[in-house]
């Protein structure tokens, strides 16, 4: 017999405690689970809210009593305790699923392989610019629970991964945002690239002709998509070349963003972060923020002066003439083709980590042209080694962040780039992507003192 209101959380991180928190806020009645352990500040939070919860294992009695599941993005739906909780009828559904029905506002969901994190920043920068009563919030850390307990604004800015998509059912996104679909987290997937992309364009549900599909031209997989299914709502393309209508693209060195809205051109030269990808991002952005009605002042203005995102292509600092740069968030092989693509300098690459069905073959080109020392920081770097080995003038192989920043230190010449962009997930020898970014300019911070 079902607990009556009894709402089961299945992980304890910022999106299972963000629902737990505004579950409990409506009155509900909630428990919260992990197998793991669950952070000591997470935990105070339920403490204080009187919320129970259980660390180091799961009390399936319990659980399976439930009249509804949140599920952490964290925890794959083939799992055998989630296959049970199906199997007793109980719905299933993630974090942003659940806060969504306890909001009012305008939802822009921006997804995809790589770019997201920028563009939904971005995104909400622009928004932010124009005076529009905005909050940021999902796969960018911060959960949409967590945002909706201090109060429901206008509109929500969403990253949202694939995980978080997964779980989603009657949730709309007014605008959504597909930056590029490229293989990622396969051993989520079956290893079946088509099953990634079937959760990623999870974020077309429930549109109407009133919504807005902001895409990239470019991106093969998204277009043949688009030929094969019927959308409702209006079209906003972005590429490099002409799009011929309502989208944005470049002409002579600018910007031409042609929405329902207005029409505008931009300077490239007038983007303050580099790389052809930014161009991208920043086009999605600009769509993003006047289909919502944002001024042209405010977008032109957050176009100029947006300053990046961490862990992305972020300079940490430049000693002794080696520039050391932060692409820890580049945990997939088009995120390091973007960075690679944009190095103009000799490059001592440190990559490696948790493969996840990784295909190393397309950065072969911008490999052999641009790496000249290759620094695997990873348990098991066979994959990476076996790749490139033959292939560029050095391999060196590492299991510490200390060790990998002072093997780079050693192998630089004035003028090189240091680049960590690790085409990998952390999680072998790290917390997560910004454990790993922060180290690294931990340590590079310390070899100062070898100039001092």
């Amino acid at each position: 017999m079902k607990m009556e209101n009894e709402l089961v959380v299945l992980g304890g991180g910022e999106s299972g405690t963000g629902a737990a928190l505004l579950a409990k806020s409506k009155g509900m009645r909630v428990f919260v689970s992990d197998s793991g352990a669950i952070k000591p500040g997470f935990c105070e939070e339920m403490d204080q809210a009187g919320i129970e919860y259980e660390s180091g294992g799961h009390t399936e009695e319990r659980i399976l009593r439930a009249s509804e599941v949140v599920k952490s993005p964290g925890i794959p739906g083939y799992s055998p305790l989630v296959r049970k909780i199906r199997e007793r009828g109980i719905p299933v559904l993630s974090e942003t699923e659940f806060a969504w029905r306890f909001s009012n506002a305008k939802m822009i969901g921006i997804t995809g392989s790589n770019g997201k994190t920028t563009t939904a920043m971005w995104t909400y920068h622009l928004m932010k610019k124009g005076g529009v009563n905005v909050k940021l919030a999902g796969n960018v850390g911060i959960s949409l629970a967590r945002q909706l307990l201090a109060g429901d604004p206008d509109y929500f800015v969403l990253e949202l991964s694939s995980f978080q998509l997964e779980e989603m059912y009657d949730f709309k996104c007014d605008t959504a945002v597909i930056t590029n679909l490229s293989p990622d987290h396969l051993d989520r997937y079956d290893y079946r690239f088509e099953k990634y992309v079937d959760a990623k364009f999870r974020i077309l549900n429930n549109h109407d002709e009133n919504s807005v599909f902001i895409f990239n031209a470019h991106d093969k997989e998204t277009m043949k998509r688009l030929r094969s299914m019927e959308y409702p709502g209006h079209r906003l393309p972005f590429a490099y070349d002409h799009v011929y209508g309502r989208g944005a693209c470049v002409e002579n060195d600018l910007l031409i963003v042609n929405s329902a809205q207005s029409r505008f051109t931009f300077p490239l030269s007038e983007i303050p972060v580099a790389g052809k990808h930014n161009i991208f991002n920043g086009m999605a952005s600009a769509l993003a923020a006047l289909s919502v009605g944002t001024s042209v002042d405010a977008v032109k203005e957050g176009l100029k002066d947006f300053s990046g995102v961490e862990h992305r292509l972020e300079n940490v600092d430049e000693i002794n003439g080696v520039l050391y740069i932060n692409d820890s968030k580049a945990t997939n092989v088009d995120s390091v083709w973007y960075a690679l693509e944009c190095m103009e300098k000799p490059v001592i690459w440190i990559a490696g980590g948790t493969d996840k069905g990784n295909d190393y073959a397309p950065l072969e080109e911008f490999v052999v042209q641009k790496v000249k020392v290759l620094i695997c920081l990873g348990v098991d770097n066979r994959k990476l080694v076996s790749s490139f080995k033959g292939k560029i003038p050095e391999i060196l192989e590492t299991k510490s962040m200390k060790e990998a920043v002072r093997l780079a230190k050693t192998k630089g010449n004035r003028g090189d780039i240091v680049l960590l962009s690790p085409a990998c997930a952390s999680f072998d020898l790290f917390n997560d992507y910004q454990h790993r970014g922060r180290m690294f300019k931990e340590e590079v911070n310390n070899l100062k003192n070898d100039y001092e």
